[in-house]
């Protein structure tokens, strides 16, 4: 990573990009998709150790990643008291002492992502903060209700106030390598959420292979995904580097082809800062500066934030708080 101050790498301008409207189904350039195993798992092995940014240079990355973080709680026993604290640590990420010794107030989280039940408390926690929220929907995680049900679980929590909706997809459809129905599915789901930005959720620890992780990313965006998006969470494995190299690849080349710019979120697994920041390298040298915003990158994360906030109050004292104080719940 280039070296940036605080201010410039964790708020640049930001710019309105036009939507991804979709495109017809190409199955000529999905058929021509490969994914070289080897050679990706290769690039990702030396990331982490090529990229390091120290002191200075790495508060603003961190900084960054949280601005693109999707604050998330998504647990059976969520309550109303707890989406309210969750919104109050997206409204206010870092003690606002930190941040004024960072020179960064006003730094909020991207997102707050809920269960529908709880897009009401969220909404109202987060009135005049401008932060979203965003909604899991069409029976999240399994994705296996009965589809006028999951569109019209996106149609509820569009009513309710998200502004962003991430759903899942239908895994069988790429295991058995039936496009057509991938392709009118997202569709379909995109249509359903009229103005609210839709994230596909990928489930790429269930679809196999790279290849299919890369032809399920493009048939997405070819049906009009905002983001694509690694997994649920609740998979056995969720977010990886080399799956994230392959969609990032898979954006870069729609972007190439149509123009238009889709947006990219890894979510589970990503706790501790360092591995943030190893994410946020791969996104600068595979797509750009411009992928760096809030609009096109997220983290789906509930512990990252808790570290990020420790490596800076390292950053500034030289020393670090006991856990629970960075904890949310």
């Amino acid at each position: 990573m280039e070296s940036q101050t605080a201010d410039q790498t964790a708020q640049l301008p930001q710019v309105t990009e036009p939507r991804n409207p979709g495109m017809a189904l190409d199955l000529d350039w999905v058929a021509g998709v490969q994914a070289n195993t080897s050679a990706i798992e290769r690039r990702c092995a030396t990331l982490p150790g090529r990229r390091s940014v120290k002191k200075d240079y790495q508060a603003a990355w961190l900084l960054k990643a949280i601005a693109c973080i999707d604050l998330t709680t998504l647990s059976g026993d969520d309550t109303e008291g707890r989406v309210r604290r969750l919104c109050a640590k997206a409204a206010q990420p870092v003690r606002a002492q930190m941040l004024a010794d960072l020179g960064m107030e006003g730094l909020t989280t991207g997102a707050v992502c809920v269960y529908h039940d709880m897009i009401p408390a969220a909404v109202r926690a987060l009135k005049g903060t401008g932060i979203p929220v965003a909604a899991v929907s069409t029976g999240f995680p399994a994705g296996l209700s009965p589809f006028h049900l999951r569109i019209a679980e996106i149609e509820e929590s569009v009513k309710a106030g998200a502004e962003e909706i991430d759903i899942v997809i239908s895994r069988r459809h790429v295991l058995t390598g039936n496009w057509q129905a991938l392709y009118d599915e997202m569709k379909a789901f995109r249509q359903a959420c009229g103005n609210a930005h839709v994230k596909a959720i990928l489930a790429t620890g269930e679809l196999g292979s790279l290849r299919n992780v890369a032809r399920a990313s493009l048939i997405c965006m070819m049906a009009g995904a905002d983001f694509i998006k690694t997994s649920t969470g609740k998979e056995s494995v969720n977010a990886t580097l080399p799956v994230t190299l392959v969609m990032i690849r898979a954006i870069r080349d729609y972007y190439d082809r149509t123009g238009y710019r889709v947006g990219y979120k890894p979510a589970g697994g990503i706790s501790k800062a360092k591995d943030a920041l190893v994410y946020l390298a791969l996104i600068k040298e595979e797509l750009g500066d411009r992928w760096l915003q809030p609009d096109l990158f997220r983290f789906g994360a509930s512990s990252l934030l808790g570290d990020i906030e420790r490596q800076l109050e390292h950053h500034l004292t030289g020393a670090y708080s006991a856990g629970y104080r960075h904890a949310m719940g």
